[in-house]
């Protein structure tokens, strides 16, 4: 849509001091003249943006400036700010504050805190988090890789990522770049990063977006069936919502659902404690039986 479109080209100009119409360009999927009537749109929509020629030139936009209340409705004003509010809690800087109160200046809307949609996207590692975010930001802005030491599953490793994205996905924060150490692209959760720097320059090119389907990233390897205490129902329905659960005559929940590994699994069936029997399949039954005779023999009474 254009209105998306003039939105992310002023949004651009807000963060950067200059910005060539070939990038806008490639950024959006349009041509060089569409990019260019947007520019016409936006000087009539009120929006003071200087054009320069020649090496070192491009489209800039000028302080101070006002806008047009023709080019955003209130509700639309609304649900913007609401989206720079959400980024501005995980940031670590005041600068999608500062955004908010020039896109209301003159706008004819509403004060940025009387929007009635509250978003935050920060989590219990704000503090870590914030930096993270910020340093990655200015490497795919600057084209320069990261490097950091990755935790995973398979045990910990060095990484040198060309980052394309950042992305919040399933209640997290996540890098997806190409790996230059898998000669692929990776999607990397931040909070599973340590020691990130930002690096050289690296020439660009075309990136794919990630594909982030659930049965792609997490693909099923084991069917489970769960009984639990009704106790549980609530943690139940928070996690997995009611459409895996059904009721047993003895008052008990049949969970059934899909896990990616045994690990996952086992790990979720134990924090229940005693509220929870993994019922299938036979084979998670006997790790988990393991599981519980190293435990009891772990803290079994000292004399």
């Amino acid at each position: 849509m254009k209105l998306d479109r003039l939105i992310g080209i002023l949004s651009i100009l807000l963060q950067r001091e200059k910005v060539t119409a070939p990038e806008l360009a490639r950024k959006f999927e349009v041509s060089r003249r569409t990019i260019q009537r947007d520019i016409e749109a936006l000087c009539r929509a009120g929006i003071p943006l200087a054009t320069t020629q020649g090496a070192g030139g491009g489209i800039s936009i000028l302080d101070g400036y006002r806008v047009d209340r023709t080019l955003l409705t209130a509700p639309e004003m609304q649900a913007i700010l609401a989206g720079l509010r959400s980024l501005d809690s995980v940031s670590g800087t005041s600068r999608y504050a500062q955004l908010m109160e020039k896109l209301c200046a003159g706008a004819g809307t509403p004060a940025p805190g009387s929007t009635d949609l509250l978003i935050d996207l920060s989590s219990w590692y704000k503090e870590s988090l914030a930096p993270k975010i910020e340093l990655i930001q200015g490497a795919i802005c600057q084209k320069r890789i990261v490097r950091f030491c990755y935790f995973s599953p398979k045990g910990e490793s060095r990484r040198t990522v060309e980052p394309c994205y950042l992305v919040f996905q399933w209640s997290a924060w996540y890098l997806w770049g190409r790996c230059l150490t898998r000669e692929d692209y990776r999607l990397f959760k931040l909070n599973r990063m340590t020691n990130l720097a930002a690096g050289e320059l690296f020439e660009p090119c075309p990136a794919p977006l990630p594909n982030l389907a659930p049965q792609r990233v997490f693909p099923v390897k084991y069917r489970v069936t769960v009984l639990f205490d009704a106790a549980w129902r609530w943690r139940l329905v928070d996690e997995y919502g009611t459409d895996n659960l059904t009721e047993e005559l003895d008052g008990r929940l049949r969970f059934t659902g899909g896990f990616p590994d045994a690990d996952s699994v086992l790990s979720w069936v134990l924090t229940f404690g005693e509220g929870a029997e993994l019922v299938a399949p036979e084979e998670l039954r006997e790790k988990l039986r393991t599981i519980t005779q190293v435990l009891a023999q772990r803290y079994a009474r000292r004399d």
